[in-house]
């Protein structure tokens, strides 16, 4: 008969379970109102809709830590999650086939020899971009550019190592962007450089992604991050990021974009927050609006009005390109506006 071999867990060791969770929601209207259902004069992600109320993802999340050992699991349910992994998913839809990938956040495990190393290897959010796919951690309910055409996760293993509480950095291989798997694909080097001041009032982290993609293009993006706080009812951010591809056999072309995020808070109840970004795609990488090169600017005013873990988020947004890529009311087969307007409201609510 075949042998059963057990282990008897030390009673005296116990670990510590941590249960978070979210939910969000929104509303989203377009006042070009363009008739077409395609058409919603939306190119960035998770607020495809029009005139629509909307759910956005429900978020579960256990992290179990025991010694040194860190597990987590983090399932998604909703656009949000289905957008963030996109390839994932029913084959037919030329996706990988794995349907229950798709509703798998992050998933992961680390190891920390001691309090200064990590070593990580699964599946998390990307170190990349200021905006977090959790709608719940960023105070703009809608998404700017550069998060839109940058990395959502990273599938593979690194390293997290903190030098002292001013300066620390991360290396690691993984999977082709957005892949959670990959069978025989080259593999990406992923990197960051984590610096800040004595005070820790300014931080700033410079990140990279580099190696094939499925398409055996080479792909190489920089991005930097920096935060502050000027005072304890005004903080900034600032986003810069430039991403280059050179396909097999073509010509090295590259999208950049800046974005500049200013917070006021003047009392716990309520918040302002202001985005201004710029978003250069000459040579048509991202293909935004599926019209080629394109230079686009995107203004955001979004409130947040806090009611203990629920914030309410009305938000006002103002898009306009070099070229036309909006759709008018009126207009059939292609668009002819170059800017357009949008009112959102969103609600995020964590526990």
């Amino acid at each position: 008969m075949p042998g059963i071999i057990s282990f008897a867990q030390d009673s005296t060791q116990k670990g510590s379970l941590s249960i978070t969770g979210s939910v969000d929601a929104y509303y989203r209207y377009n006042f070009q109102n363009a008739k077409d259902s395609s058409r919603t004069n939306n190119y960035t992600s998770f607020t495809n809709s029009q005139n629509s109320f909307e759910l956005g993802m429900a978020s579960i999340k256990a992290d179990y830590s025991i010694g040194k050992v860190d597990g987590v699991i983090d399932f998604g349910f909703g656009r949000r999650a289905e957008e963030s992994s996109y390839n994932d998913g029913e084959l037919h839809q030329g996706k990988n086939g794995f349907i229950s990938l798709a509703n798998i956040k992050q998933a992961y495990i680390s190891l920390a020899p001691s309090g200064k190393v990590k070593f990580t290897m699964g599946k998390w959010f990307t170190h990349v971009g200021y905006e977090v796919p959790d709608a719940y951690l960023n105070r703009n309910y809608s998404m700017d550019y550069m998060f839109s055409y940058s990395p959502f996760f990273h599938t593979g293993v690194k390293m997290d190592v903190i030098a002292n509480s001013n300066f620390g950095f991360m290396a690691g291989v993984a999977n082709a962007t957005d892949f959670s798997t990959a069978s025989f694909a080259k593999k990406n080097f992923i990197a960051q450089i984590h610096g800040a001041t004595t005070n820790s009032k300014l931080n700033a982290y410079l990140n990279y992604v580099g190696g094939k993609d499925m398409s055996d293009a080479m792909i190489n993006q920089l991005d930097l991050v920096v935060t502050g706080n000027v005072s304890g009812k005004f903080s900034l951010g600032y986003n810069g990021s430039v991403k280059s591809v050179n396909p097999d056999k073509g010509s090295n072309n590259a999208w950049w974009g800046s974005a500049l995020y200013l917070n006021f808070d003047p009392c716990s109840g309520f918040g302002l927050t202001a985005r201004g970004e710029y978003f250069s795609d000459e040579h048509g990488i991202a293909n935004t609006g599926g019209m080629g090169g394109n230079k686009i600017f995107d203004f955001t005013l979004s409130g947040n009005i806090h009611i203990d873990n629920l914030t309410i988020i009305p938000e006002f947004r103002l898009d306009t390109a070099e070229e036309p890529i909006f759709f008018k009311n009126a207009d059939t087969d292609f668009p002819t506006a170059k800017s357009t307007g949008t009112f959102v409201l969103g609600a995020t609510y964590h526990f």
